[in-house]
This record gives C-alpha cells, structure tokens and sequence, in this order.
C-alpha cells in the first residue's frame, strides 16, 4: 500500500526540506504556492502609520507518494527540515493511495511512483 503525503510548510523552508527528502531517495515531489491561517491568525504589519492585519498567510504545499513503510521517515525529514520552532511551522497530513498508475507506460504500483 501506499500514502500521500502532504504537508503544509514556511515557503522559505521549501529548498532545505527538497534537499533532504532528495539526499535520502525521495525525488518526486509537487509543490504548490498556497495561502492559509491557523492557530497563528495571521500576522499585524505596519505601512507607515496605519496598522494592518494579514490573515491568509502564504506557504507552500508539498505532497508525494511513498510505500507504507518510508511514512515514518518522510515525516521526519520534513520535521526535521522545516522546525523552526516558532508557530506556523506547519502540517503534515497522511492520506492512503489505492493505486497508481504512470500514464506514459501503464506501469502501475511501485513502478509508477
């Protein structure tokens, strides 16, 4: 079986996350610019004397398909990766797969990831 993983994450952390899942296997990735908010609701910005707030912050949305047994691992190298420790460090979200399938070849399973 597989799982989709997803995970919402600071946009600057972006090249340091890609870098490791790439060190460690995982090459396949899509990312996606995307604005949301949680607990953190939003931020307070000043332009010259007027107080505004933001609250749809900008992230980038990372998701790839692994085997059962590499979830473990993924979730710690975006973890690991993407700390700051501060709020709005982000999600990561797991989702099963019930199949795969490339549409140059037909291969399906393992083979199509």
């Amino acid at each position: 079986m597989f799982k989709k993983i997803e995970a919402i994450i600071r946009s600057e952390k972006l090249g340091e996350i890609k870098k490791a899942l790439a060190t460690a296997g995982f090459i396949g990735l899509t990312t996606y610019e995307v604005k949301g908010r949680g607990r953190q609701k939003g931020v307070v910005l000043q332009y010259r004397t007027q107080e505004y707030r933001v609250d749809m912050l900008a992230k980038t949305k990372i998701e790839l398909v692994v085997d059962d047994p590499d979830v473990e691992k993924v979730i710690g190298i975006i973890c690991e990766s993407g700390r700051t420790g501060n709020i709005g460090d982000g999600k990561i979200f797991v989702l099963p797969i019930e199949e795969i399938v490339r549409v140059r070849t037909g291969e399906r399973g393992k083979d199509a990831i």
